[in-house]
């Protein structure tokens, strides 16, 4: 079902118009305005999702109303149809923002197909604005702490730049948002932000989850397959919990780091690559270079800039605005709204947070869960 906007001044031709929506899908609202001021009061007053409108009427003409949309309800497609047209009035639409423009008397099949496509594409917006939303609010660092400003402050200044990072800070804590923050904010936010769990892969499949293998290259090799630094080949590559890789996966990560270049498992030939690296742990790497567990020098190649990530038990001050975050996330998820009293959020804000906001957010869940409406001090105590 799509909301339709019809601007036209020939009633008849509003009448095809709507005949042809309605046999396209009954559930369609059709809406109708006879020339361009009344089209603007419609737009003003309701949301559409396509807007089907003549360029030549009384009072506002169709390229006047076409501005309007753009400068408004920019995400609006909006079908420009007119009897008087020519090559240049259709240039003239679509350099304006016009989805499309179709002369009179419209080819149905090309009206139908157009029409399709301009709901398609609104639904779609519509859908990566939600999964947007989604993303920002998953990956949002929330609370106003001292130490949080601190490393917003520092996300501010080194997410424009291709300098390496490394994160450090204990789990639970947010270092992946911390990333991906960096990632959103820097000139490669439209390419891929790939990441890596090294803590997650077997020391024997590492060097071929990064860097790819060619077929034949070891047994279950059964085909060719690219490795995380190809897949994020002008984009970002976080490598997560890198305190776990082995020193030879290590030596390979080094040499990529230096040449730009990686070499897949089996193969003889290296492949360019353009990857920023952000890498985070939650092991004190200088002690682990100390026991030899970790290479020195690419410690120092990835330590460029080092972000700290505090606890939560650091910053007590901001479980009010964490707790208040998570519930609104389960309200989008289709979870009832639901408080806390204030007894129960003082009681969470002396708690001993070891899991940090991963885990304040699970109790949150629980409490939102199992617990009333608002939720109160002994169930907070019962629960966390």
């Amino acid at each position: 079902m799509a909301r339709i906007l019809i601007i036209e001044d020939e009633k008849a031709i509003r009448n095809v118009l709507r005949n042809i929506l309605m046999n396209e899908d009954k559930s369609h609202q059709v809406f109708e305005a006879e020339d361009g001021e009344m089209g603007l009061n419609q737009l003003t007053e309701n949301t559409f999702d396509l807007v089907l409108c003549d360029i030549k009427m009384p009072k506002k003409d169709g390229i006047e109303v076409l501005e309007f949309i753009m400068k408004r309800y920019g995400d609006t497609p909006t079908v420009m149809i007119s009897g008087h047209g020519d090559i240049d009035t259709a240039v003239a639409c679509i350099k304006r923002g016009a989805y499309d423009y179709i002369a009179k008397p419209p080819d149905l099949n090309r009206l139908v197909t157009t029409i399709r496509q301009a709901i398609d594409r609104k639904t779609l917006l519509h859908e990566n604005k939600r999964l947007r939303k989604k993303v920002d609010n998953k990956f949002a660092m929330i609370g106003k702490s001292k130490s949080l400003e601190n490393v917003r402050s520092i996300i501010k200044k080194v997410a424009p730049t291709d300098a390496r990072v490394l994160i450090n800070g204990p789990n639970g804590s947010g270092k992946e948002i911390v990333a991906n923050q960096l990632h959103q904010l820097s000139a490669r936010s439209k390419q891929y932000f790939i990441e890596v769990n090294c803590a997650a892969i077997p020391s024997e499949l590492i060097e071929s989850e990064l860097f790819g293998h060619i077929k034949g290259s070891f047994t279950s090799a059964i085909k060719d397959r690219k490795g995380k630094f190809e897949l994020a080949n002008g984009g970002t590559l976080f490598l997560d919990e890198i305190g776990d890789m082995s020193l030879s996966a290590q030596a390979k990560v080094l040499r990529a780091l230096q040449e730009n270049r990686i070499t897949p498992v089996g193969s003889g030939k290296s492949i360019p690559v353009d990857v920023r690296i952000i890498a985070a742990t939650n092991k004190n790497l200088k002690k682990e270079i100390e026991e030899g567990r970790f290479r020195e020098d690419l410690y120092h190649r990835l330590s460029v800039i080092v972000i700290d990530v505090p606890s939560l038990n650091s910053r007590k001050q901001d479980i009010p605005e964490l707790i208040d975050h998570f519930l609104n996330n389960l309200t989008d998820q289709g979870f009832p709204p639901k408080t806390f009293t204030q007894e129960a959020i003082d009681h969470l804000k002396s708690a001993d947070w070891t899991g940090n906001v991963r885990e304040l957010r699970n109790v949150v869940e629980r409490l939102h869960i199992l617990g009333s409406n608002p939720v109160l001090l002994e169930e907070a105590s019962k629960y966390s």
